[in-house]
């Protein structure tokens, strides 16, 4: 990829992603296969005025290998000194940028259980950083480049070059750096994504009703304080960052007990390194009762196992059918780039901001206003060409949200 392109990117996500701010320190988590590309992130952060720039390097090849042939103790605790890594910089103010790019089947061969213990191990150790993280006390930022046994999956007819040139192409498109001015690009979005909240907002919904062909029939009650979200987030000190690149999505979250019925995936969900896939849930009072899956059926166990509240949904997202990245007609196995080609919920923890006042109240005061709680917050698509959403506000109207997969309004 040229350098220039590269450095387009990378001044974007440390500009507009994490917003870096003069004498702040920038974290990177990255792949190794993304040493060149976070080399040019850490170089910019320092020009634009950051004070130090700190690269957590990840191997998936190595991490596979330790799955596969280290004993089950090792999967019991959580390293200290990567626990310090992330709490340390976390209490200092740093921001943090994601570079996500796993493949997608990865742990296919690898005993869910171990997977799935040690998931729930680091999610306990890292509480608080992610505590920090989902309350907009640190900046924060998920993008990708490819990788080959990413792009692979995502283009299976293709050699490895093409297969990766393709990919790099698809993401350059749905961050907008194909754009002349990608920051501009970015205002414009942020703008469009901001007038659709605000409609949302003003309707002030009680309940959300889904069906669609694929099966799901679900009814969704709201808090009555809830927020819809979207686009640009903002520290509790006011500072903007766009906590996901691409994105495209409105969000909220569910009343936690207020959730009823059957929902039905429209998409694969990589998790933990394997793909669910073709997989249904059904909720009765918000709990999980029944589920479903023809792939990955021991996956989404652990994953709904994982504690009390991962038996409960902490997400609700709009996404139009007829949007960029569904447009594309390219399935990511990524859930970065498919929850933004689709509706999608969340299984787990609820985003605090989405309720009134909610970063600042406690985990008890929250859960009053009907947010879940929970170690895992995992996406997965819903939407569909055919999806249908009805509205009912508090003052009892109905009204279409959704209509043949877009948006009504």
């Amino acid at each position: 990829m040229d350098t220039k392109i590269l450095e387009k990117y990378a001044k974007l996500l440390v500009k507009i992603g994490v917003n870096i701010q003069k004498g702040q320190i920038l974290v990177i988590l990255s792949p190794i296969e993304a040493a060149p590309f976070a080399r040019i992130i850490s170089e910019i952060a320092f020009k634009e005025g950051a004070k130090d720039v700190q690269i957590l390097w990840k191997d998936e090849l190595s991490t596979k290998i330790k799955y596969l042939h280290a004993p089950d103790e090792v999967f019991e605790e959580y390293p200290n000194w990567q626990k310090e890594f992330y709490i340390s910089y976390a209490r200092a103010g740093a921001a943090f940028l994601n570079i996500y790019a796993a493949d997608p089947e990865l742990l296919k061969d690898v005993n869910a259980e171990r997977v799935a213990k040690y998931h729930k191990v680091t999610n306990i150790a890292l509480k608080e950083y992610r505590e920090r993280t989902m309350t907009n006390q640190n900046a924060w930022c998920i993008a990708s480049i490819p990788t080959v046994s990413w792009a692979k999956k995502v283009f299976p007819d293709l050699s490895e070059e093409e297969a990766v040139n393709k990919l790099w192409e698809a993401i350059l498109k749905t961050v907008r750096v194909d754009r002349e001015d990608p920051v501009a690009a970015w205002e414009e979005h942020k703008n469009n994504l901001k007038k659709r909240m605000e409609i949302l907002n003003s309707h002030r919904f009680q309940y959300l009703h889904y069906k669609n062909a694929l099966g799901t029939d679900l009814k969704i009650e709201l808090p009555e304080n809830h927020i819809w979200m979207g686009g640009a987030d903002f520290t509790q000190e006011g500072l903007a960052f766009i906590a996901n690149m691409p994105t495209e999505e409105v969000f909220t979250l569910p009343k936690k007990t207020g959730v009823n019925g059957k929902v039905v995936s429209s998409m694969p969900l990589n998790y933990n390194g394997s793909l669910i896939e073709n997989f249904s849930l059904t909720l009765k009072d918000g709990r999980i009762i029944d589920f479903t899956a023809e792939k990955g059926y021991e996956n989404l166990r652990h994953l709904i196992e994982t504690d009390e509240g991962s038996h409960y949904l902490g997400e609700v997202a709009l996404v139009p059918y007829d949007s960029p990245i569904s447009n594309l007609k390219t399935l990511f196995y990524n859930t970065l780039f498919d929850e933004n080609a689709s509706c999608h919920l969340a299984i787990g923890k609820a985003y605090s901001p989405c309720i009134k006042g909610g970063e600042k109240m406690s985990t008890e005061e929250l859960e009053k206003e009907g947010a879940n709680d929970s170690l895992v917050h995992e996406d997965f698509m819903i939407g569909t060409k055919d999806l249908e959403i009805m509205g009912t506000p508090f003052d009892g109207k109905e009204i279409p949200i959704f209509k043949n997969g877009n948006f009504a309004f």
